[in-house]
This record gives structure tokens, sequence and C-alpha cells, in this order.
């Protein structure tokens, strides 16, 4: 889980205005953290089935979130997925070169 130092610092790495704490970049960024954490749990308790459905759901809605900010603003969409590091999983539907 992350503490409250973590988060404080992740919303104000991603935020877009002053008081922003729930932007899709804002949220994207949460779940990313909270995915990488799990995931590093799940390596370690591979048998932690229940775990393994919440990383699931996770990785649903952050893709959901992906989706949104993709068809609103291919930019900041753009520019967030590099600043996290994940893949790109719409890469197909725009062609590699962009």
């Amino acid at each position: 889980m992350l503490s409250k130092e973590q988060k404080k610092q992740i919303i104000d790495q991603f935020k877009r205005s002053e008081n922003d704490t729930g932007s899709p970049e804002v949220q994207i960024a949460l779940l990313t953290a909270r995915i990488r954490h799990l995931t590093e749990h799940l390596k370690v308790h591979r048998k932690d089935i229940h775990s393994r459905r919440g990383l699931y759901k996770m990785i649903g809605k952050r893709r959901r979130l992906l989706r949104y900010l993709y068809n609103e603003d291919y930019n900041r969409y753009k520019a967030l997925i590099e600043k996290l590091g994940i893949r790109d999983p719409f890469s197909t539907k725009r062609g590699e070169g962009e």
C-alpha cells in the first residue's frame, strides 16, 4: 500500500492545476504505483489469488482511464505513458510512427 507521503508526491508530480487530485493523469499514476507494488508482492506470494484478482481489477481500471485519455487528448496520453514508463496498449490504432 502507498503511504501518505508517496501518494502526495505522485499527486504533486502529475497534477494539472493547484487543487487537482482527480484528473486522469493523477488517477493513472496512482494506479500504476499500486500495480507495481502489488506485482512485487505477487512475485513472493504466488498463491495469493485474492490479491491477484485485485491486481487484475486495477489493471482494467487503468486501461479504461488510458483509453479515455487517448480519445480525449492524444498528446497528454502520449506524454503520460512516456513519463510513467508503461507500454502503449493502443499503439496499433494510431500506428507506430507517431
